[in-house]
C-alpha cells in the first residue's frame, strides 16, 4: 500500500460526505425529518438512508470490479426515473399529512382519520417513523447513482481490493455526511414543532411541495429532455 492508495481513501471518505448533500437527498430526508421531532431520531434516520444507500452502491461497484458489469443507458435512466416517482410519492405524502388541519368538524376529522388508516395498511413498511422508509429510499438512490459508480471505480479496476476499500469507505462516509445533514435539519423543525404547530406544517408543507417538484421536473428532464420515453434513446 503506497500513501496515495490511502490518500484516494481520505479523497472516498469526504466525496461520499459529499455526495450526501446532493440535492434530491436532501429533499427525500427532508420529507421524514419533517414529521419527527427528535433530533437523534432524525440523525439515525439518516444512517439508515446511509446504510441502504451504501449496500446497492457496493454491490454494483463490486459487480463492475470484480465481473466487468455494464449499466446501459436505459437501465441507468430508468432507474433515475425511479427517484423522480419517489420524490412525487413522498411530497404527495407529506402535503397530505401537512394539511390535515386541527379543528375540523367531526365528519371531517373521522374522514381524515380513516384516510390516514388506509395509507398506513397500504404503506405499512414505508409509512412514517418505519426503519424500512429510509432505508428503502435510500436502496432507490443507491440503485439510481449506479451508472455513476462506474466512474468511481474505474480508476482502480486494475485492483480490485482497491476498488472494493475505496467503495467501503465512500459508503462511510455517505452514512456519517448524510447523518450530520438530518440533525441539522431536524434542529430548526424540532423548534418549530415545539414552539408552533402552525409553522410545524409550514415547514412539512413545503418540504412535500418542494419533493412533488423537484420529482415532477426529473421525471419530466429524463423522460423527455434524455428521451428515455422516446424510442430512439
Amino acid at each position: 500500500m503506497t500513501i496515495s492508495f490511502y490518500s484516494i481513501l481520505v479523497l472516498g471518505f469526504f466525496l461520499g460526505m459529499r455526495h450526501a448533500t446532493d440535492a434530491d437527498h436532501v429533499v427525500a430526508i427532508t420529507n421524514i425529518v419533517s414529521q419527527q421531532r427528535s433530533i437523534r431520531s432524525a440523525a439515525w434516520t439518516g444512517v439508515l438512508w446511509g446504510i441502504g444507500h451504501s449496500l446497492t452502491v457496493f454491490v454494483v461497484g463490486a459487480a463492475i470490479a470484480c465481473f466487468g458489469f455494464v449499466v446501459s443507458k436505459r437501465i441507468g435512466l430508468s432507474l433515475e426515473l425511479s427517484v423522480g416517482i419517489m420524490l412525487i410519492v413522498l411530497g404527495w405524502l407529506n402535503l397530505h399529512a401537512a394539511f390535515r388541519w386541527p379543528g375540523k368538524a367531526g365528519g371531517e376529522e373521522q374522514t381524515d382519520a380513516a384516510e390516514a388508516a388506509r395509507l398506513d395498511r397500504w404503506l405499512r413498511f414505508f409509512s412514517t417513523g418505519s426503519p424500512f422508509r429510509p432505508l428503502v429510499i435510500g436502496i432507490v438512490h443507491g440503485l439510481a447513482g449506479s451508472a455513476a459508480v462506474a466512474l468511481l471505480v474505474l480508476p482502480l479496476m486494475r485492483d480490485t481490493f482497491g476498488a472494493i476499500t475505496y467503495l467501503l469507505i465512500f459508503g462511510a462516509g455517505t452514512v456519517a455526511g448524510m447523518m450530520i445533514v438530518t440533525a441539522a435539519i431536524a434542529a430548526p423543525i424540532r423548534y418549530a414543532a415545539e414552539h408552533s404547530a402552525h409553522w410545524h406544517r409550514v415547514l412539512g408543507g413545503l418540504a412535500g411541495a418542494t419533493s412533488f417538484g423537484l420529482g415532477a421536473f426529473l421525471v419530466y428532464q429524463i423522460g423527455f429532455v434524455q428521451k428515455l420515453f422516446l424510442a430512439n434513446l
